[in-house]
């Protein structure tokens, strides 16, 4: 038993990778039905009220009563609502190929955070394994000719910004892990989603409210929405809070650029896409980069102040 808790966070960092991964496919399927901020308002709108029937139903224990909630509410603004902004306006002026290479900085921005706010300094040899982890990542999207640089650069400004804000989610969902449980930290982040995207989404739509619901009744943004809303949302960020509870954040934002490698195979195998050598290169260097960032890390301690499961 002890064992299987010992592997518990690596288990939980390959299922929120798997997700994420495939989430694309199911992101790419849904937009075609569905504009991206009203699909953004129904993905977290199903996801807080999923996660709270769970809490009413007595399925999850949640206990707010005399937390301080402003950092709590901080993240929620940053991770999911400015992140999934930037990440959006990006994707609309860069094709998806250049934002899967901006966006896995991701964990050199965290390493960074992180040894200036937790005082967690990777070693070099874990510092090795990071960077061979992104270059995996940007070899596969810059053989793929993903870099023109005669495109809009407000692509590259929002996906800069989205970096960003991914990075100050890893340290705050760190740090606040040592006072709230990865479940009571994904209820806010769902509900803040699911508040915020409705209200911009209503604002901009032009139609009656009995229209605004219409692409639900489309099978294609049906299955986008459930996928997206419960297993994209409560699952795999539930799965991603307790993996950062668990692990050093450069340890655990390493995870993420797996998904590169999982949304290219998902791409392959269901969708029929074209399958390349330098993905097959690209993806060996992103596996050994998040088995050296991990193999070659010290097991967090101060974790165990406080009980996360």
């Amino acid at each position: 038993m002890f064992l299987f808790k010992k592997y518990l966070p690596y288990i939980a960092a390959f299922t929120y990778s798997s997700i994420f991964g495939f989430s694309f496919l199911f992101t790419k399927e849904g937009l075609e039905v569905i504009d991206p901020y009203r699909l953004l308002a129904f993905r977290f709108g199903l996801a807080a009220l999923g996660i709270t029937f769970l809490w009413i139903v007595g399925l999850i224990k949640l206990n707010f009563r005399g937390r301080k909630m402003g950092l709590l509410l901080l993240l929620s603004l940053v991770q999911p609502f400015f992140y999934f902004v930037f990440e959006t306006l990006g994707i609309r002026y860069t094709d998806s190929s250049e934002a899967g290479l901006v966006i896995s900085l991701i964990p050199v921005v965290v390493t960074v955070m992180a040894v200036v706010f937790l005082k967690e300094k990777p070693t070099k040899l874990q510092t090795v394994f990071i960077l061979t982890s992104v270059f995996g990542v940007s070899f596969i999207m810059i053989m793929k000719g993903a870099l023109q640089l005669e495109k809009d650069y407000r692509g590259l400004i929002f996906l800069a910004m989205a970096v960003l804000m991914g990075g100050i989610y890893n340290i705050l969902s760190r740090y606040l892990s040592l006072q709230f449980k990865p479940l009571e930290i994904t209820f806010i982040m769902m509900w803040s989603g699911a508040v915020l995207f409705n209200a911009i989404s209503i604002i901009n739509y032009k139609g009656t409210i009995r229209n605004y619901f219409l692409p639900l009744f489309n099978k294609t943004g049906l299955i986008t929405v459930i996928y997206l809303g419960l297993f994209s949302s409560i699952v795999a960020f539930f799965m991603l809070n307790y993996t950062l509870a668990r692990l050093e954040a450069h340890r655990a934002a390493v995870f993420s650029n797996l998904t590169t490698v999982i949304s290219i195979m998902a791409g392959v195998f269901i969708r029929g896409e074209d399958f390349y050598w330098f993905q097959i290169i690209g993806g060996i260097l992103i596996i050994i980069g998040v088995w050296g960032t991990n193999y070659f890390g010290k097991t967090r301690k101060r974790a165990k102040e406080m009980p996360v499961s």
